[in-house]
């Protein structure tokens, strides 16, 4: 190996380019339109265009990456995660070319990417299991049935899916068929695949995963454990190594447990074994991520391992570092720093960072794949950055992880950094006694009230296009939303009739105008028109940044729905109906 194609985008792709530069390796960065000056194509030794903007174009496009790895003399190409990391279509294109493929085979990939055929493996290896159908479920109704049998609650998992998306829990019989309506739907934007299946859920469990490399001579080793259980609709928000409060029992579980279905797939690389664990203790396997994860941060501080360089280890054919599971040492916390409104349920914005200004001090570390003056842009999810924080145990990486939030600055666009900071200030995660938070901790129990990011007034994503006619000619004139609105209902600044100031006065039109809340795409309509919808219904979905975001009603009445459809783009405040 001596040039690497990093085919990803972000901090991620920022995170490779390092680790080829410590290595001895040449980088070679790829982008979309809109990340032509992101800050992973000047961090590259070399960066080539992906015409087009959506991800399907771009960074989802096999044949396009293969041109560029061509083009550029890349002899190996590194996945990250997320996109096509875990696609074994695309391991077994790189190697059809004659490349080196930084990952698990396509064989490995596709077996324990397909959650039925992991799960085989699983009991193979002898994991501790829920109770789960054998396969895919062909239908609504079978989901039902299995619901029915086993009890409730059930989750429905994309069989081809990962990372919480084409996932639906069902508390209720009721809710078993939209449930899986929508996780199809999503599993089939995600990755290309509808198959769902389904299994007893854990309530209230912690989400706790092993690290585990392994080479081609036939190592295997678990570099350490993280806790992930701090998630916002089952995207991970907080992570910590070594996973606290856990038994000697229950730790010897997951290493050996681990250990052993990797050994069972003929496992190589770096992976994840996932797991939920019960309150009563209870541990029940989840899935493997064949690729490297999102908080792979927190292992390397507490291991001393470099991960990604370990991939490329063994990748050429090299054995791991260490053959030996390494003692954890200390603690670390990553925050993922997200541009989303934790006030108004974690809203994903895209926009113009104005200012990013990393903290400093003694185990800070910030894995960022943005700077002030980037634009973050609306096609692809919403990680901007990671902070990282190690202490000589928990309580010390907690004191320090709230000076770094203190001195952390991102301005610009609304960001998760409020609900850290908050979270920070919870016994249920910050108490020396035990870790109290679970994987929907956050939905069900979060109580703090925190304010909306000013950086998200009214109005200012939302942007009204007009044509008008200046000396005779069309021009396309684009105005903000408020001033738009003032325009249109001849109100001035004061809120007074030719005063301006929309906003200032209501009418029946405006009290039942139903809004897009962000920019988007309409993925469904959730209730009928003309139906009668209660307040807080969810009557449409919106997808904005790689994320599913349920449009409520903003009170009780006829549901008349607007001129939008499944597949129209839509902007921050445009009327998509009215509740009358």
């Amino acid at each position: 190996m001596k040039k690497v194609l990093i085919a990803n985008r972000g901090e991620i792709a920022v995170r490779i380019a390092r680790a080829c530069a410590d290595s001895g390796l040449s980088s070679v960065a790829v982008y979309s339109e809109p990340d032509a000056d992101a800050l992973h194509v000047h961090m590259a030794d070399e960066a080539y265009a992906l015409p087009g903007s959506s991800s399907a174009d771009t960074y989802l496009s096999i044949p396009a990456l293969l041109a560029v790895a061509e083009r550029s003399g890349a002899d190996a190409v590194h996945p990250g995660y997320g996109f096509l990391s875990e696609n074994a279509d695309f391991a077994r294109a790189v190697v059809a070319a004659g490349l080196t493929w930084v990952g698990p085979s396509a064989e490995v990939i596709e077996a324990l990417g397909n959650k039925v055929t992991a799960r085989e493996i699983a009991v193979r290896a002898g994991a501790p299991l829920v109770p789960g159908t054998d396969g895919p479920v062909a239908d609504a109704a079978e989901a039902r049935a299995f619901a029915e049998q086993h009890g409730l609650p059930v989750a429905i998992k994309a069989a081809f899916g990962g990372g919480g998306r084409g996932m639906r829990i069902a508390r209720d019989l009721a809710e078993v068929e939209s449930a899986f309506d929508a996780a199809v739907r999503e599993a089939t934007a995600a990755f290309g695949r509808g198959e769902c299946f389904v299994e007893r859920f854990l309530d209230r469990p912690r989400h706790v995963e092993a690290q585990v490399l392994a080479d081609t001579q036939g190592n295997v080793v678990v570099v350490g454990t993280r806790d992930c259980s701090l998630q916002r609709r089952h995207q991970k928000l907080v992570e910590e190594a070594p996973a606290p409060f856990l038994t000697d029992d229950q730790r010897d579980t997951l290493h050996g447990s681990a250990r052993a279905i990797c050994r069972e797939a003929g496992y190589t690389g770096a992976g994840t074994v996932e797991y939920l664990v019960a309150p009563d203790g209870l541990i029940s396997f989840l899935e493997v991520n064949t690729r490297l994860q999102v908080e792979h941060p927190v292992t390397e501080a507490t291991s001393g391992v470099d991960l990604v360089r370990e991939q490329f280890r063994v990748a050429e054919g090299l054995p791991l570092s260490t053959t030996e599971d390494p003692a954890p040492r200390g603690h670390a916390i990553e925050f993922r720093l997200n541009a989303e409104d934790p006030a108004l349920g974690f809203l994903p914005t895209p926009g113009t960072v104005e200012a990013f200004e990393a903290p400093t001090g003694a185990g800070v570390r910030v894995d960022t794949g943005v700077r002030t003056g980037s634009v973050v842009p609306a096609e692809y999810d919403s990680l901007l950055a990671k902070l990282i924080v190690w202490g000589e145990d928990r309580q010390q990486a907690l004191v320090r992880s709230c000076a770094a939030l203190r001195e952390l600055t991102i301005r610009g666009l609304p960001t998760v950094v409020p609900f850290h900071r908050a979270v920070l200030d919870e016994p249920a995660f910050t108490s020396s006694e035990g870790l109290r938070v679970h994987t929907t901790w956050i939905e069900d129990e979060f109580a703090q009230t925190l304010e909306a990011s000013p950086h998200l007034e009214p109005g200012a994503a939302d942007r009204t296009t007009f044509t008008v006619e200046v000396d005779g000619r069309a021009v396309r004139l684009g105005l903000p939303g408020d001033l738009a609105r003032a325009l249109l209902h001849g109100r001035g600044a004061a809120g007074e009739p030719g005063q301006g100031g929309a906003d200032a006065v209501s009418s029946s039109e405006d009290v039942a105008t139903l809004s897009a809340p962000m920019n988007g795409t309409v993925v469904t309509w959730l209730a009928e028109d003309g139906e009668d919808v209660a307040e807080g219904q969810s009557v449409l979905v919106v997808e904005a940044m790689k994320m599913e975001t349920p449009v409520k009603a903003h009170r009780a009445g006829t549901l008349r729905r607007g001129d939008v459809a499944e597949g129209d783009a839509v902007r921050a405040g445009q009327a998509l109906g009215e509740i009358a």
